[in-house]
């Protein structure tokens, strides 16, 4: 096996080693994090009603520009800001198998300095 399919192998295990023990209720939803090369998503999900309550993505907005991890930061902001109105508190954060560094903090951080809390 290639060293790209290893990885790739690894990541989806420690995606579904995640998802088993992340779970999105009702009090506190799944915050769900996409990053591809080009764009950054984020949704936030109550996986007991199987149903997706705020989604942020930086494929169809102007307002996202520059570097990926900046694009993350204005996911966060945006995803924090959205959640307030649909009067979300507190989540559960998903980082999709990826490492906890880069675009996946910086997102993270911003979301928090909004007043999002998880």
């Amino acid at each position: 096996m290639s060293n790209l399919s290893t990885k790739l192998v690894q990541r989806v295990q420690r995606k579904h080693r995640i998802r088993a023990t992340v779970i999105g209720t009702s009090e506190r939803p799944r915050l769900s994090v996409h990053i591809s090369n080009a764009n950054v998503s984020a949704q936030i999900i109550d996986d007991s009603k199987q149903h997706t309550l705020v989604a942020v993505s930086t494929a169809n907005a102007n307002a996202a520009k520059g570097t990926l991890t900046e694009k993350a930061v204005w996911v966060g902001s945006e995803i924090a800001m959205a959640a307030k109105k649909a009067k979300i508190s507190q989540v559960v954060f998903d980082r999709s198998g990826k490492k906890y560094h880069g675009c996946v903090k910086a997102l993270a951080d911003a979301a928090r300095e909004k007043g999002l809390e998880f």
